[in-house]
Order: structure tokens, then C-alpha cells, then sequence
């Protein structure tokens, strides 16, 4: 059983560590052609839009890879799932569920990503880690890295929405 657990835990930190990383790294090629997805950031209403696009892509660039090694794990997990939440409130939440519809894109995927990076965070990095291999203990019980990982994922998105969000008023 504990093959299979630590099996288990590795393919699941690594599956959203290597989306989160595929995400972030399709930003940097944006980030490179110009000042498109700042543009698009500031449609959004998020202010500072050039430190944001900067900001989003570096952080999923570096969440992926920490997740797949197992770093920090649920903080690493509750990044992930802020950068996710943060996508749903500001871009998808009012396009519906289903990322499949067209024009638009709902808020199906990030949720999933979002709910699975707060729940993942609760069974730690597993054996197969740095975090173990560091020898990093904290906070690794599985109620207090739930805890962690969604303080980080919600409170993150609410201070960083809080600081930076200032949604467009709707066409009259």
C-alpha cells in the first residue's frame, strides 16, 4: 500500500506541476512577442499589467517545477491554486462551466486545478521528494498542510485581487 500511495501522490504532483509549467511556459513565449498578454491583463482590469503578465508567468514557470520535485509542496500547491483562482475570478467566472464553450472559455479546468491543488496539498510530497530527501518535515501532517495550502491558494487570491484587481464596468 504505501508503493502505491507514494506512486500515486508522485504522478499527481507531477501532473500539475508539468500543466502548470506547460501554462507558464506558453507566457513566456507571449511575454517575448511583444506586449500582447500585459494588454490583456489591463482588459481584465488588473492593474500594473506589464508586472503582472511577469509575475504570473514567472510564478508558473517556478510552481510547476517545485510540484514535480515535490518543494515545498503545499505551498507549492496553494500557489497553483491561487494562480488558478485568480484566472477563474478575474477571466472565467462569468462565462459559465464548461471550458469547451465557444467563443468563450469557462471556468471548468481552473476550478478542477484550483479544488485539486488545495486537496493535494493535504497528502504532502510523499516519500519520492526533495522535501523528503531535505529532510523538510513541516507542515506535512495532513490537516495542517490542508490547511496551508488552501490559506495560500484563498488568501493568496483574495490579497492579490485586493491589491491589483479592479474589474472593467460592464458596457452600458
Amino acid at each position: 500500500m504505501r508503493f502505491a500511495v507514494n506512486f500515486a501522490t508522485l504522478l499527481a504532483r507531477a501532473w500539475v506541476g508539468a500543466v502548470m509549467f506547460a501554462h507558464g511556459w506558453r507566457h513566456v513565449k507571449a511575454l517575448r512577442s511583444g506586449p500582447g498578454m500585459a494588454n490583456w491583463l489591463a482588459g481584465l482590469g488588473l492593474r500594473s499589467a506589464p508586472l503582472q503578465a511577469q509575475l504570473l508567468t514567472w510564478s508558473e514557470v517556478t510552481v510547476g517545477p517545485a510540484l514535480v520535485a515535490g518543494l515545498l509542496t503545499p505551498l507549492a500547491y496553494g500557489a497553483a491554486a491561487s494562480l488558478m483562482l485568480v484566472a477563474l475570478i478575474t477571466n472565467h467566472r462569468d462565462k459559465g462551466f464548461f471550458i469547451t464553450a465557444r467563443p468563450t472559455e469557462g471556468w471548468e479546468y481552473v476550478g478542477t486545478l484550483a479544488m485539486l491543488s488545495i486537496v493535494l496539498g493535504a497528502f504532502g510530497p510523499g516519500h519520492w521528494s526533495l522535501d523528503r530527501a531535505l529532510g523538510l518535515s513541516f507542515p506535512f501532517h495532513p490537516a495542517t498542510a490542508l490547511v496551508l495550502a488552501a490559506v495560500v491558494g484563498v488568501g493568496g487570491t483574495c490579497l492579490y485581487l485586493a491589491a491589483f484587481w479592479r474589474p472593467p464596468h460592464p458596457p452600458k
